[in-house]
């Protein structure tokens, strides 16, 4: 099992995993708000892909489970850390978070969109499925601008949760990346 961080944690600044608070927390985002900490919940997040691939959308998962939050996406960066398996990373940005508008730079970041939200028992297998990826996902070593990416994954998952019903917009480029 893979840990994730309280939202005290995301929010105080202390993000490394499995971490305890160490300040007093100050709300970030209006999306931490939706959290409740006695739920299963998983959310999808997009937004635009980095420069000059803006045009495109760029998807993450965020799961909380009952208060312990992770972020899960695919990123084109595959450098080696403790908590990403290939191109896919956990806890790479903060949970609602957008990607650098321009990649590499850490000073400005797109602005996250919430586009659907599960809760319940779909939401704890939906959360264990993508918690389990890291060995369950074909794509994770792979990435290609037409796909796999970070869409391939977001649909992959999707795929799997069809009572998540939701479809990614038609700018989510390597949504239906195939395996030849």
């Amino acid at each position: 099992m893979v840990e994730g961080t309280s939202l005290e944690n995301w929010r105080s600044g202390n993000r490394s995993v499995g971490s305890n608070p160490t300040s007093s927390a100050v709300i970030l985002s209006p999306f931490q708000q939706q959290v409740d900490k006695e739920k299963f919940q998983v959310f999808l997040f997009v937004c635009p892909g980095n420069m000059p691939f803006s045009f495109a959308v760029h998807p993450w998962f965020v799961v909380n489970k009952q208060g312990v939050i992770s972020r899960w996406e695919v990123l084109f960066t595959d450098v080696p850390t403790k908590t990403n398996w290939g191109h896919l990373y956990l806890n790479r940005f903060p949970p609602f978070q957008g990607i650098e508008v321009i990649h590499f730079s850490q000073k400005y970041f797109w602005k996250a969109k919430l586009f659907a939200k599960i809760e319940g028992q779909e939401a704890k297998q939906m959360a264990d499925f993508i918690e389990n990826s890291q060995t369950l996902y074909p794509f994770r070593d792979t990435y290609a601008l037409r796909g796999p990416n970070s869409n391939t994954y977001a649909q992959w998952i999707l795929n799997k949760f069809p009572e998540m019903k939701v479809e990614l917009p038609w700018n989510s480029f390597g949504k239906s990346y195939h395996k030849k």
